[in-house]
């Protein structure tokens, strides 16, 4: 199989939910090229109707929204565009057992802009079987990760009757999607299961004699019977107000956000993937996989955005050297608990044998490779 490319961004045909036209461009380009034609200030006063939805039914004895976070800049910009609208949100975190310190300082900085905040912790224990279970079986190191950061905050909103729930980008949207009609605008389980990185699973896929449902309950969803029960909804903040990583960075760091300019975790971003050790892993994991890494998505966005040509995110790409993330890679054998050869030996039996080839000199390339 050879790799088809995007003719006006670096994304191949192999990224999971990507689709390609007749003139070979994705629909990651094609859904950021109506973005132009959004009115945002009628999409602006949709979220306005929202505010005031939220605000009437949660009174004065509740929280209007709840606001999944991190250590990270797209965090900081949900709260201060939550907090710009007068909405009482509860901030929750998934703690990843790779939190930075860096991760860290900037989740103290967003609570300290005025919220309550929930830091939701799992068993180590469980975490980690989990984890390598996961990494074994998938080649994902992060579909706990995705689990938690999805169905954690629905499962609070669900106990605490907060009516919705807000997340920042929309992933399906930004990154290519395959039908129009599933765009996301409202999250529930047939989206987490589509676009939720978890290769089309659910918590019960995962559920073995190792794996008990209690004690993967932290990762589990709430149904849409119990989300609608409980007049809970999701929505993504990026369909009202502008999403661009350069723009949400540059509003956190005007409240307080901080990134280190020459410890770039993974990517093109200095400022990105910064609060958890293990995430480059998995950005990494997809080279096995699918030929590309997180690179090629943030170059990508750079593209659309004007801030690059194609041609200049080829030659970043030809500098890079794509070397594993070994002090990350270290750290995550240490916590599941397997040699840092174990770890290459389980990557290996993921690498997607439609697209590497052995070549004459004996070492794996790609078919129909950028360059």
């Amino acid at each position: 199989m050879n790799i088809i490319w995007c003719n006006n961004c670096v994304l191949p045909n192999t990224r999971p939910n990507i689709k390609f036209d007749k003139n070979n461009y994705c629909n990651a380009c094609a859904n950021h090229s109506t973005k132009k034609d959004i009115n945002w200030k009628n999409r602006f006063k949709e979220l306005k109707i929202i505010v005031k939805n939220a605000k009437k039914i949660s009174g004065d004895s509740n929280y209007d929204c709840l606001i999944p976070v991190s250590g990270g800049k797209d965090s900081t910009w949900q709260i201060v565009k939550c907090l710009e609208l007068g909405l009482k949100p509860l901030a929750v975190t998934w703690k990843t057992p790779g939190r930075t310190n860096i991760g860290s300082e900037n989740l103290k900085n967003l609570v300290n802009l005025g919220v309550d905040h929930i830091d939701w912790q799992i068993n180590p224990k469980i975490e980690s079987k989990f984890m390598l279970k996961t990494f074994k079986k998938a080649g994902s190191t992060a579909i706990p990760m995705h689990f938690s950061i999805f169905n954690i905050p629905l499962r609070i909103a669900v106990k605490f009757n907060i009516p919705y729930v807000i997340y920042g980008e929309n992933s399906a949207f930004e990154y290519g999607n395959k039908d129009k009609s599933d765009l996301g605008l409202q999250l529930n389980n047939k989206w987490i299961k589509r676009y939720g990185v978890t290769q089309g699973t659910s918590v019960l896929d995962w559920i073995d004699q190792s794996l008990t449902r209690k004690e993967l309950l932290s990762y589990d969803c709430p149904s849409d019977k119990e989300l609608n029960k409980a007049g809970v909804k999701a929505i993504f903040l990026g369909h009202y107000l502008q999403w661009d990583p350069v723009l949400t960075k540059k509003i956190a760091v005007k409240n307080g956000f901080k990134f280190l300019n020459e410890n770039k975790k993974t990517g093109f971003y200095s400022f990105a993937d910064i609060d958890d050790d293990f995430i480059s892993i998995h950005h990494w994991l997809k080279w096995y996989k699918f030929g590309f890494t997180r690179l090629f998505d943030n170059l990508s966005v750079e593209i659309r955005n004007n801030r690059l040509t194609r041609k200049q995110a080829i030659e970043i790409i030809k500098r890079d050297s794509n070397q594993p993330p070994k002090e990350d890679i270290k750290k995550f054998c240490k916590f599941v608990k397997i040699s840092y050869k174990e770890f290459f030996k389980i990557a290996e039996t993921h690498r997607n044998n439609t697209i590497w080839k052995k070549n004459k000199n004996n070492r794996w390339s790609l078919n129909n490779f950028l360059f």
